[in-house]
This record gives structure tokens, C-alpha cells and sequence, in this order.
């Protein structure tokens, strides 16, 4: 897969008006270009949409945004609406890495091309690219970070993403690839908190009513980190356990700063949302995305309390 690295520089950018609704929008002298995320009310997701609606403006096309909020039956709804108002191109966010590939064959077979970010489908060759987080290398980070804080020896416990996401046990992975190699650290308990903030704290406190010892928790992304430190704080008990997270979030910024959170790996999503909207217009124009390869890969970066003061603009490190 290729790899997109060092194309962090987005301090300038400028995020887009407030998310719209995907509705019949008169298209501009381009055409139209659907964007359906996930959930808006994750920073991640926000930013995701407003850089790819304010690239798609700048490239002179109409943008709408949606959300699927993770519902494969509401993304195929948001894909037939993209459909109707005779989009020249999506961008879209897939609910489930096997239940999105249908609603993506329902927009080719309409002859509009399919650029997917943030998260893959279980098939190649449908979209013409696939533009994601190097999700294992970030891990990676993640986890020597996570030592490096919490020591060699001690039992620590874990919060997972989404299991419809590809993404959640590529973490998951990445970071047992890591922890692994310290024998004594050792993983007493983990649970599946759906990348969601209350579900984060609800399932960090099971978790500590069940290993009271534990000194450590990783977890798959901000949110549930975040969760997680609220229920720490009201048991008393954050000052002895280290916490890192993954997506370099505002709220997970400001937690390094509060010295709350450890670190946070933060993904490029807004590099490779406007690189997917310019992909698109490429194939629009020339038939071609200008890029070798459908899968594409962009490297995470560390956040630390060392070089948060770089962190410029949301989901933004400059070098």
C-alpha cells in the first residue's frame, strides 16, 4: 500500500460552514459531491465532513454532508438520496467494513465513482480509492508510548472501538504486537465501548470494579479514553492510572495539557478527507485518481506533552 507521510501542514486550512443535511441541492457548474460520515458529534467525524465539503467548494463544487451514525440502513438511505440529486461523486465514511459494500455497488452501478476514508470495505476494486489511517503504525506508537509511561511490569486493561469497524482490532492488534514483548504487563480485562465517550466511562468502571489493581488502560480512540478518565476522577483513582488514547482530538489535547491523558496518536483525517475530495475530482476530469494504488495509507503522528503546543488547528500537527 502506498504510504502518504509528512503532509500534516493544515494549520491555515479553514473548516467549512456548519454540516448540512444531505438533501436535493442545485449542483454548481462542477456538480455535486456527497459526503456521508459517521457520527458529527465525534470531533473526528466533524472535522472529516467540513474538510471534505470546504475542499469540494474550493474545487467548485456543491457539498452536502450526512451521517450515517454507524447504520448501514441509513447509509444506504443517505446513498440513494446521492443518487437522486445525481452526485458526480461520494465520499463516504462506511458504516461496516462487509455491510457498506452493498450500498457502495448501489452507487456504482449509478456510474458515480466511490471515494472511501477513515475506514475500509472487505472488497477491492469497487471504490476507486480507499484513504485511511496507517492504523497498525499508529498503534505501534501508541503502545511504546503507553510503556514508556506506564513501566514494564503491571496489569492494565483496555477499551475497543467498534467491532463492525476493520479499524478497532487493527489497534487492538497493534497494540498487542507491542505489549507483548513486556511479559510482565499483563492484560487483565478489556471491553468493546463502540468508540463512544459515556459508553468509554460505563465500561472503564466494570472494569475497575473487577481489577482494582489495575495500572494502566489503552484504549482504540479518545472518546472512550476520555470516558474512561471522567470515571477515574470519580473513583479517585486517575492520579494511579496512566490512560492513552488514539485520534488526536481537541478534548484529548486539552486532557495532555491538564496532564489527564498520557499521549494521544493523532490521525490525519484532515489530510486525507481533502485528498479524497481532490482524488475525486481528478477522476471526474481526467477518468484517473492520479494515485497508483487503491488503498492508500497516512501515517499517524505522537502527541505528547512534549510537542502539544504544535497542535494548531483540530486534528492538525505542525512540524
Amino acid at each position: 500500500m502506498l504510504k502518504m507521510t509528512k503532509r500534516l501542514l493544515l494549520a491555515s486550512f479553514v473548516l467549512a460552514a456548519p454540516m448540512m443535511a444531505l438533501s436535493a441541492t442545485a449542483a454548481s457548474a462542477e456538480g455535486l459531491i456527497s459526503i456521508i460520515v459517521n457520527d458529527p458529534s465525534n470531533p473526528y467525524w466533524f472535522t472529516e465532513g467540513e474538510v471534505a465539503a470546504a475542499t469540494a467548494k474550493q474545487l467548485g463544487y456543491t457539498a452536502t454532508v450526512g451521517a450515517s451514525k454507524g447504520d448501514t440502513n441509513t447509509e444506504s438511505n443517505l446513498i440513494d438520496t446521492a443518487i437522486t440529486n445525481k452526485s458526480v461523486a461520494i465520499i463516504l465514511d462506511p458504516a461496516n467494513a462487509d455491510g457498506s459494500i452493498g450500498a457502495v455497488k448501489k452507487a456504482i452501478a449509478a456510474n458515480i465513482p466511490v471515494f472511501l476514508v477513515n475506514a475500509e470495505i472487505n472488497q477491492e476494486g469497487l471504490a476507486k480509492a480507499q484513504l485511511v489511517s496507517n492504523n497498525a503504525q499508529g498503534a505501534a506508537l501508541g503502545a511504546q508510548q503507553w510503556v514508556e509511561s506506564i513501566g514494564e511490569t503491571g496489569k492494565y486493561v483496555e477499551l475497543l472501538g467498534a467491532p463492525s469497524d476493520n479499524n478497532a482490532a487493527t489497534r487492538s492488534n497493534g497494540y498487542e504486537t507491542v505489549l507483548s514483548q513486556y511479559p510482565d504487563l499483563e492484560k487483565v480485562g478489556s471491553q468493546v465501548a463502540n468508540w463512544d465517550r459515556t459508553q468509554g466511562h460505563d465500561k472503564m468502571q466494570s472494569l475497575l470494579q473487577a481489577n482494582p489493581d489495575v495500572i494502566g488502560l489503552i484504549s482504540g480512540n479518545d472518546e472512550m479514553a476520555l470516558g474512561a478518565i471522567a470515571a477515574l476522577k470519580e473513583a479517585g483513582k486517575l492520579a494511579n492510572i496512566k490512560v492513552g488514547g488514539f485520534d488526536g482530538s481537541p478534548d484529548a489535547v486539552a486532557a495532555i495539557k491538564a496532564g489527564e491523558l498520557e499521549y494521544t496518536v493523532l490521525q490525519p483525517v484532515a489530510v486525507f478527507s481533502a485528498e479524497a475530495v481532490k482524488q475525486a475530482d481528478s477522476f471526474i476530469k481526467t477518468g484517473k485518481t492520479g494515485v497508483a494504488t487503491e488503498k492508500q495509507l497516512f501515517d499517524c503522528l505522537l502527541i505528547t506533552k512534549d510537542n502539544v503546543d504544535k497542535y494548531t488547528a483540530p486534528f492538525t500537527l505542525s512540524q
